[in-house]
């Protein structure tokens, strides 16, 4: 891993910025970042995930790795795993579908929109218009269409996804899925081998600290 220490402040900074999303209806500030995270808040270990929902990279992490990450390391408390969107400009749908999952978050319902839109992304990479096949993704997460039709119109996740993406970049990830892992960066839809023995590492060497 790489990249100096100013990292996860950056990324605490971008998801800080969720605070610019409208309260009530939407949820507050805590509601958007507790939506796209899984874990306990006292693992020793925050990964955060810059991913972009139109890169095939970051869609091969998502069934290969991912899951090995969520059964060895969330599930047992050693792992918080927090989501924070880097749509690319090369991919003409990333944005909407980062916005997309946003509006979704608001209703809890993030993880079921990401899971689909990573297992359906070929259908709808290269659509001229998603927003139809979109809302059919919300539609069978179960999400409350009319209120994702009213997010999405108004743009009221617009600035969330772009604050996320610019504190990502101001902290150095120029590629997704890039993830980091307690001040450092590691880059690229990594192996769950690679994921063991940086997880490991950490774990063990705080562990030794007590």
């Amino acid at each position: 891993m790489t990249g100096p220490g100013r990292a996860l402040a950056a990324v605490a900074l971008a998801l800080s910025a969720t605070a610019l999303a409208p309260t009530g209806t939407l949820g507050t500030q805590d509601a958007l970042l507790a939506a796209r995270t899984r874990g306990s808040a006292n693992a020793p270990v925050t990964v955060y995930e810059m991913s972009d929902f139109q890169c095939p990279w970051c869609a091969r992490f998502f069934r290969e790795t991912l899951p090995h990450i969520e059964r060895e390391y969330v599930r047992t408390g050693r792992v918080r795993f927090i989501f924070v969107n880097l749509p690319l400009s090369i991919h003409r749908n990333a944005t909407p579908a980062a916005e997309l999952a946003m509006c979704a978050a608001a209703q809890g319902k993030f993880w079921e929109v990401h899971d689909l839109l990573f297992r359906h992304q070929e259908r709808w990479a290269s659509l001229d218009e998603p927003g139809t096949y979109f809302l059919g993704l919300a539609d069978s997460a179960r999400a409350d269409r009319d209120r994702i039709v009213r997010c999405l119109q108004n743009g009221e996740m617009r600035e969330v996804v772009r604050q996320d993406a610019v504190g990502a970049y101001r902290s150095g990830a120029r590629s997704t899925p890039s993830f980091y892992i307690e001040g450092g960066l590691l880059s690229g839809a990594q192996p769950i081998e690679v994921f063991r023995q940086v997880l490991d590492s950490i774990i063990a060497e705080r562990a030794a600290r007590r």
